[in-house]
C-alpha cells in the first residue's frame, strides 16, 4: 500500500496531472472504458444483487456520463486563475485566487450504487488535478473486481489505481498519508475514517446517511405524491442513502395515504423479474431488515424470501417513534407510516434526532414548505419529489452534522478536491509607509479610514 502511494505521489509531483489536456483526456478515457463494456458492468451487478439493466444505466451510468460531460465542458473554467479585488491598505497591488489540485486521494466507495458512487468523486479528482487510489465495496464482489480490472489494466497505476479488499485492507490504507479522503458509507465507518484522516491532518468528504423524512402536509396532491414516494423509496429495494426512510403524515389523510401506496404498490409489480427491484445486498442485511418489524404493523407487504434475498415492498401503519425500525437507518424496501397533528411536532422530533442526509416535503402551501426548508436541518432534498435532487448537477450534494461533512457534483465536486491559493502580487513601483515605524497619530488615522472607521 505505502508503495502504492509512494508512485502517486512521485508522479503528481512531476506536475502532469496539473495540465488541462492531460485531465481532459483522462476523462475521455474513462469515458470510453465504460460505454465500451457496458455488457460486463450490466453483467457484473447483476450477479452482485440482480440489478436491472434500465436501473444500472438512469441511476449510475447515466449520472457518471453527465459528470464527465459536466467537468470536460467547464474545465477550463473551473481551473482558472480568479481575479479579486484588492483593498486599500495594500494599495498598489492586484489579488487573484489559484485553483489547485491536493495531491494524492482515496476514494472509498459503496455497494448499494457501486458504479456512481465509486467513480463519481474520481472524476471529479480527476478534473481537478489529483492521481487517485480506488477502494471499492467488498459487498459488491463483481463490480468491485471489474472495476479493478478495466482500470488498473488502462490506467498507470501512479496515477490512477483500483485496491480492492475488506476491512484489513482498508485499515492498511488508512495508514498512509493521503491529501485527500473521500468516503461513501455509514455513519459507524465515517468515524473510523474520519479519526485516521486526523493524525496526518487530511482533509475528508463523507457522504454518510441518515434517517431522511418524507413530510407529507394534508394540502398536497395525494396521488402524485405516493407515486413519486412509491418510487423513491423502492427503488434499489430501498438501498439508496437518501430513500424517504419513514414518512410523517396528517392525521387527516393518513389512511388515504394508506390505501394509495397500497395501489400504488400493486400497481407498479415490483420484482427482480420486471427489472424495476434488486436483491437485498447479503443475508445479513436481509436478517437485520427482517428483525425490524413485526406483522401486527405491516400494512402492506412483509413477506421475506431467504432463498431469493428479497423483501417484498412493505408499508408499516400503527408505528411509534420507539419502535426498533425508528431507531436507526432503515435502507431496504420498509416504509414506516406515522401520523402528526400539527407541523410543530414534525419539527420537534426530526430536529431532536441525528440530522438527516435528506428532507423531503409534500405540500402546496407556502408557510409550510418555508417554515419545514427553515427550521429542521439537512443535507439536501425537494419539495414534492423525492431523490431526484441528486439528478441535477447544480446542486452540491452533501450532508451535514451526523449525515457528512462536504459537498460533491458538478463544481462543488471539482472544489472538493481543490485548494484556492489565495495571491497577493504587490507592485515595487511605491510603497505607503503605513505600516512602517515611527508610527503616528496620522498614521493610524489614515489606516482606520481605509479600513473605515
Amino acid at each position: 500500500m505505502n508503495h502504492i502511494v509512494s508512485k502517486q505521489r512521485t508522479f503528481f509531483y512531476t506536475h502532469k496531472t496539473k495540465a488541462i489536456q492531460f485531465r481532459l483526456a483522462q476523462l475521455k478515457k474513462i469515458e470510453t472504458l465504460l460505454k465500451s463494456n457496458e455488457a460486463l458492468l450490466y453483467q457484473a451487478i447483476y450477479e452482485d444483487f440482480k440489478k436491472s439493466k434500465f436501473d444500472t444505466y438512469v441511476t449510475e451510468l447515466a449520472l457518471l456520463y453527465q459528470d464527465i460531460k459536466e467537468a470536460k465542458r467547464n474545465i477550463h473554467k473551473w481551473s482558472r486563475t480568479k481575479r479579486v479585488g484588492t483593498n486599500m491598505l495594500n494599495f498598489p497591488a492586484r489579488s487573484y485566487i489559484i485553483p489547485e489540485p491536493l495531491g494524492v486521494c482515496l476514494v472509498i466507495g459503496a455497494w448499494n450504487y457501486p458504479y456512481q458512487l465509486t467513480l463519481a468523486p474520481v472524476i471529479a479528482a480527476i478534473a481537478a488535478g489529483n492521481t487517485v487510489i480506488i477502494k471499492p465495496s467488498e459487498m459488491a464482489p463483481k463490480t468491485s473486481a471489474l472495476m479493478a480490472n478495466l482500470i488498473n489494466e488502462n490506467f498507470d497505476s501512479s496515477f490512477l489505481k483500483v485496491v480492492e479488499g475488506g476491512v484489513s485492507e482498508t485499515t492498511t490504507l488508512l495508514k498512509s498519508k493521503f491529501d485527500k479522503i473521500f468516503f461513501t458509507g455509514s455513519p459507524q465507518v465515517g468515524k473510523i475514517i474520519y479519526q485516521a484522516a486526523a493524525k496526518n491532518l487530511t482533509p475528508v468528504t463523507l457522504e454518510l446517511g441518515g434517517k431522511s423524512p418524507a413530510i407529507i402536509a394534508e394540502d398536497s396532491n395525494l396521488k402524485m405524491t405516493v407515486k413519486r414516494l412509491v418510487w423513491a423509496k423502492f427503488l434499489n429495494a430501498g438501498q439508496t442513502c437518501i430513500a424517504p426512510d419513514y414518512v410523517l403524515v396528517h392525521k387527516s389523510i393518513e389512511k388515504k395515504i394508506l390505501d394509495l401506496l397500497k395501489l400504488e404498490i400493486e400497481k407498479e409489480s415490483f420484482s427482480i423479474e420486471n427489472g424495476n427491484y434488486t436483491q437485498i445486498i447479503n443475508e445479513r442485511n436481509l436478517n437485520r431488515l427482517s428483525n425490524m418489524f413485526s406483522s401486527e404493523n405491516v400494512f402492506v407487504g412483509g413477506e421475506t424470501n431467504t432463498l431469493n434475498r428479497t423483501i417484498e415492498p412493505t408499508v408499516l401503519h400503527n408505528v411509534r417513534f420507539s419502535d426498533d425500525v425508528m431507531k436507526e437507518e432503515i435502507f431496504g424496501p420498509v416504509l414506516p407510516v406515522i401520523s402528526y397533528q400539527n407541523i410543530e411536532e414534525v419539527i420537534q422530533y426530526v430536529n431532536s434526532n441525528p440530522t438527516p442526509l435528506a428532507c423531503y416535503v409534500f405540500t402546496n402551501n407556502n408557510q409550510v414548505k418555508k417554515k419545514i426548508l427553515n427550521e429542521i436541518s439537512f443535507g439536501g432534498g425537494a419539495v414534492n419529489d423525492a431523490i431526484m435532487h441528486i439528478a441535477n448537477s447544480n446542486l452540491p450534494f452533501g450532508g451535514v452534522g451526523n449525515s457528512g461533512i462536504g459537498s460533491y457534483h458538478g463544481e462543488a465536486g471539482f472544489k472538493s478536491f481543490s485548494h484556492y491559493k489565495s495571491i497577493l502580487e504587490k507592485s515595487n513601483l511605491m510603497e505607503l509607509s503605513l505600516k512602517y515605524y515611527p508610527h503616528s497619530k496620522r498614521k493610524l488615522s489614515w489606516v482606520q479610514r481605509f479600513i473605515g472607521f
